[in-house]
């Protein structure tokens, strides 16, 4: 089976029953020695799939990764377009991922066409986009940010240039807020940092009054005020690591927690709860990715990535100058 979405092809599709014997851990150990193959995983994948991954990261420490590797075959454990990214900065390279289904709400709710005609109305703006979105996107765009850099990129840039954030509008008013600034916002959001429950939150901070709560930027503005610390990924993972707090209420995707609780053991660290009945929150795309289908793709290499070359190097370009901005700014 073939999609094409934009000129980005996902080829292949596996079901194929696995062996229940079978010792998955050694055998995807195997496949990366026999294959010159690297396991990149985003930190919101399960705990199984942490654990085998060679590298585990937010995204600019994955895209950082997937440009210095030496290897032939990249399997991507995240959403798809982690791995277009992966394709776009290593076109001679061997993506595969283990579900073709692995989306982003975030990512879709940005389409190419039409963003396009939104770009057009405003010429002489410059359109910053969040590495949260498709290639068709980052081929329209002048520079990609992530959550570590956004910031820093956007206070880099003269006072006076007007700017396009897409397509996050959560990211984008936080940095706004941050800077200053007044970026012109698409109306984007991930489904995840959306569903927070501000009453839960406020509740869960009164029984546990010590704790810290911390939150990714994409979450709506009215939880990232009674917020105690606001950051990507990675920053939240350090920021509970080294402080001194013994509890946290981490509102980001419940997939950081098995990090968290592996580099300090000796803290408490609850998922903010979400306004639904579920007591935790997880991306539903990230969740698709399981141990089993990690062998399978491994194994017989598919589903593969593919793209066209002209939107390859479109959106490679506004990659490229986020990573020799990141270099300029000294962020890792």
């Amino acid at each position: 089976m073939t999609e094409a979405v934009d000129n980005v092809q996902k080829v292949g599709f596996l079901d194929v029953a696995i062996d229940p014997t079978l010792d998955l851990f050694a055998e995807i150990e195997k496949l990366k020695k026999e294959k010159n193959a690297i396991v990149l995983a985003h930190y919101y994948q399960e705990s199984d799939i942490q654990d085998v991954a060679d590298y585990i990261g937010d995204s600019l420490g994955l895209a950082r990764k997937a440009q210095d590797t030496q290897a032939d075959m990249i399997v991507f454990a995240g959403v798809h377009f982690m791995a277009e990214t992966a394709k776009i900065l290593n076109p001679d390279k061997k993506v595969v991922l283990p579900d073709l289904h692995a989306g982003c709400s975030l990512s879709d709710s940005c389409p190419p066409a039409l963003f396009k005609r939104f770009k057009e109305q405003y010429p002489d703006h410059l359109v910053i986009s969040y590495i949260n979105c498709s290639a068709g996107i980052k081929a329209l765009s002048d520079i990609i940010c992530t959550s570590s850099n956004a910031q820093k990129i956007v206070e880099s840039l003269p006072l006076d240039q007007k700017i396009i954030f897409a397509p996050d509008k959560n990211l984008g008013g936080f940095i706004n807020k941050q800077t200053g600034r007044n970026m012109l916002l698409w109306n984007g959001a991930c489904m995840v940092h959306e569903i927070f429950s501000l009453e839960k939150i406020t509740k869960l901070k009164v029984r546990h009054p010590e704790a810290k709560f911390i939150a990714h930027p994409e979450c709506e503005e009215a939880v990232l005020a009674i917020a105690d610390f606001i950051g990507s990924t990675t920053q939240l993972l350090q920021y509970a690591e080294t402080n001194p707090a013994k509890e946290f209420i981490v509102g980001t995707e419940t997939g950081i927690l098995h990090q968290m609780m592996k580099n300090a053991p000796d803290k408490t660290f609850i998922p903010a709860p979400p306004n639904n009945s579920c007591a935790c929150n997880d991306c539903p795309h990230m969740k698709l990715n399981t141990l089993e289908k990690l062998y399978l793709c491994m194994k017989y290499e598919l589903p593969e990535l593919l793209m066209d070359e002209e939107l390859r190097i479109a959106a490679k370009k506004p990659i490229d100058r986020m990573l020799q901005l990141s270099d300029e700014l000294g962020i890792k």
